[in-house]
């Protein structure tokens, strides 16, 4: 599936794998497989971003995912997010849908808002909202109304 699809039918807090459809190139070949990996990869889609104006150039719509956090001891020192134009040319699969009954927390309301954290139940939202500092966040509990782009994949929708 397109990323424009993704950005369309797919709910935030979904787990996304891309690829650009090349071979994995040998182990051995560290510079082919570094620049492999970053086109063949994936992560939970965090934000749906609208085309947007600023002065004369448009930016076009994008999607972000959340790759994975880096630190040791618990601390989380680098949070490595990865942005993606709806134009892109990366073939997308959605691996894993947000489950039915889970809360997903939002930085802010509106449809610029960014998912922070995707809980399993209201009380483990609010509970892990104490700890953190979001005083605009909204709770967006996930329902079975979501469309299902999963048949488009020739899947059926969980």
């Amino acid at each position: 599936m397109s990323a424009q699809l993704i950005y369309d039918l797919i709910p935030l807090g979904a787990i996304i794998r891309f690829s650009d459809g090349t071979p994995r190139p040998p182990d051995r070949h560290r510079k082919k497989l570094a620049a492999w990996e970053h086109r063949n990869s994936g992560g939970r889609l965090i934000r749906k971003q609208a085309e947007r104006r600023v002065g004369n150039t448009v930016i076009g719509a994008t999607i972000t995912l959340h790759v994975g956090d880096y630190g040791g001891g618990g601390v989380v020192v680098l949070r490595v997010h990865r942005t993606l134009s709806v134009d892109s040319d990366l073939r997308f699969v959605v691996t894993e849908r947000p489950r039915v009954g889970a809360v997903r927390v939002l930085s802010r309301p509106g449809g610029d808002a960014e998912l922070v954290y995707l809980a399993s139940s209201r009380a483990d939202a609010e509970c892990w909202l104490q700890s953190h500092g979001y005083p605009d966040a909204v709770l967006d509990e996930v329902t079975a109304d979501a469309p299902a782009a999963d048949d488009m994949e020739g899947r059926t929708a969980a």
